[in-house]
Parts: C-alpha cells; sequence; structure tokens
C-alpha cells in the first residue's frame, strides 16, 4: 500500500496559516508507519489545548482558534488526522478504521507525553476523541465537545443518508464547496481553496471518502462497539465535560447529540453549556471568537 504525502509547496501562502508544521511519525497495528502533522504554538509550559477536527476538513478549520487561544496563554496543539491535511494519506480505502484512528491518536499523545490536557473535539474529532478517553484518562483533565456525537448503530437519518449517498457516488470530494455549505459566513475564495490544498489529486482522498462509511450509524457497523463502549465510560466521568454547539448544524445539533452527552456525562453537570445562535456545522468558521471566549473561560472556571 502507498502511503501519500502532499507536497510541501501545496501549503504555501494560505491566508492566515503561517503557522510551522511540525510532525510525529506513528506505527499502526498493522505495521504500516504513517507520519502526523500538528501545529504546537503558545506557552509551552501551560497546560495544552488539543484541537481535533473532522471529515473532510483539517487543522486550517482552527487558524483563528489557534492564534485566539494562544493569545490567552495557552499551549494550542492542532492535529491533522491521518488522512487530512498535511497528515500522511495511505491510499487503500480499506485500510481507515475507527479502532486505528483511536490507536493512533492515543499513540500520539502518549508519544508528545501530552498532560493536563483539555480536549476540543468536533465533527470526526469527537467519535476518535471520545472513544479515546478511556486510554487517555490520566493524560486529559477536560473536554470540550463541539458539533459531535457518538451514534451507536440507531441507524441512519435524512441527512446522513443524503451524505451518503453523495460521498460514494464521486471520484473525488469538492472539499471547499462543502465546507461552504457547512458554514454559515462566506469564505473568501482563498480560504475554501485552502480547504482543497492537501488534496492536489483524487487519490489523496482516501481518507475523506471513506470516513462517511466508518461513521457507526447501522447497528452492524464495526465502529459501534467502540461508540458503545465510550458510551459506558463516558457515564462514569466526572471531569469537566462542556458542549458548545451551533444552532444551524443539521449533523448533530438538530438530532440532539449535545443533549444526549449532557444527559449521560456526569462531568456535564452545571457547566455553562451553549448552543450559537447562527454557527454552523463547521462551528469554527463561523464562531470561532467566542468558542476561544468559551474554551478560556471554562478552562479558568475548571482547575484540574
Amino acid at each position: 500500500m502507498e502511503v501519500l504525502r502532499t507536497p510541501d509547496e501545496c501549503f504555501v501562502g494560505l491566508p492566515d496559516w503561517d503557522y510551522e508544521p511540525r510532525y510525529r511519525s506513528i506505527t499502526a497495528d498493522d505495521g504500516t508507519v504513517v507520519r502526523f502533522h500538528f501545529v504546537d504554538v503558545g506557552a509551552p509550559d501551560a497546560a495544552p489545548v488539543v484541537l481535533l477536527h473532522g471529515n473532510p476538513s483539517w487543522s486550517y478549520l482552527h487558524r483563528h482558534m489557534i492564534r485566539g487561544l494562544a493569545e490567552r496563554g495557552h499551549r494550542v496543539i492542532a492535529i491533522d488526522l491521518i488522512g487530512h491535511g498535511r497528515s500522511d494519506k495511505p491510499e487503500d480505502r480499506s485500510w481507515y478504521s475507527v479502532a486505528r484512528h483511536i490507536d493512533l491518536l492515543v499513540q500520539l499523545i502518549e508519544a508528545e507525553d501530552l498532560s493536563r490536557v483539555t480536549l476540543y473535539c468536533q465533527d470526526w474529532g469527537g467519535i476518535i476523541g471520545l472513544c479515546s478517553l478511556e486510554r487517555l484518562v490520566d493524560r486529559v483533565d477536560r473536554v470540550v465537545a463541539s458539533n459531535t456525537g457518538l451514534p451507536a448503530g440507531e441507524g441512519v437519518n435524512e441527512f446522513m443518508a443524503a451524505w451518503l449517498r453523495h460521498s460514494q457516488s464521486v471520484e473525488a470530494l469538492d472539499i471547499p464547496k462543502l465546507i461552504q455549505g457547512g458554514a454559515t459566513r462566506a469564505l473568501t475564495d482563498a480560504e475554501a481553496a485552502a480547504y482543497g490544498a492537501p488534496y492536489p489529486e483524487p487519490r489523496y482522498q482516501a481518507g475523506p471518502l471513506e470516513f462517511p462509511l466508518l461513521i457507526p450509524l447501522q447497528p452492524d457497523n464495526p465502529g459501534v462497539e467502540h461508540t458503545k463502549r465510550a458510551w459506558s465510560f463516558l457515564a462514569s466521568w466526572t471531569k469537566p465535560f462542556l458542549t458548545v454547539f451551533g444552532s444551524e448544524d443539521a449533523a448533530a445539533t438538530k438530532p440532539g447529540s449535545h443533549r444526549k452527552l449532557q444527559r449521560v456525562v456526569p462531568g456535564a453537570a452545571g457547566q455553562d453549556h451553549a448552543v450559537i445562535d447562527g454557527a454552523n456545522h463547521f462551528i469554527q468558521e463561523d464562531a470561532s471568537d467566542e468558542l476561544v471566549d468559551r474554551i478560556d473561560a471554562f478552562i479558568s472556571a475548571t482547575p484540574a
């Protein structure tokens, strides 16, 4: 299997993206060595805020949050999931799985020896991040869940059925168009193009194309065992847990994912949960300043 690596020149001149790339190679359970890309900025001795994106985005989605949180004195680490952004991209779609992505994320956080972590997870970042918590319990102090959820085989609603049909009917996703469709504010042409920068050819899109099939919606989906285990673990999670969702998000907010998290997770009790009016699925594009304010306030209000 070929592991693709987007040429560095694809990332030159992206608007508001002047962060120095950092890399860490991790060995997957099948022996495949893949290289993570991440941004690591801010006060090096501060407790890290780890930002996890979803599909089909990458850490460019967090560009304003990275700067805003660093200016508040936090260390900020924004990770590109394998198959996305500047991270490596195995070309074989069958290589991708929920279990493998959980293991890769855990290995990365352990290899970077991160502790006292505030974990911010949106979309797929939530599935992978929340399913990783049991193995990272001594490293994560608090969680912010944002436009995400943990489907566990409950079935496919109309919105997700449409996404599955579309994503599996094309050779390559129009990623700039998809990001704009999930944001309320109008992106500039250069911003929209930046989302497509990691994928110079269709063969670089194995991850974005396969991820929709990995969503644990159907009862027989292999990811269900991991999300069910995560729900059981979250029922005992007493550390601080905050939800910040966008009112216009059809994937998570409208089905009520935030309310289920608030009901199940003990650490969600009494927190200042929010639904940001007008913010869509890619909430980082619509409400980055408010997200920075809320994450900063949450950390201040919940000392480890």
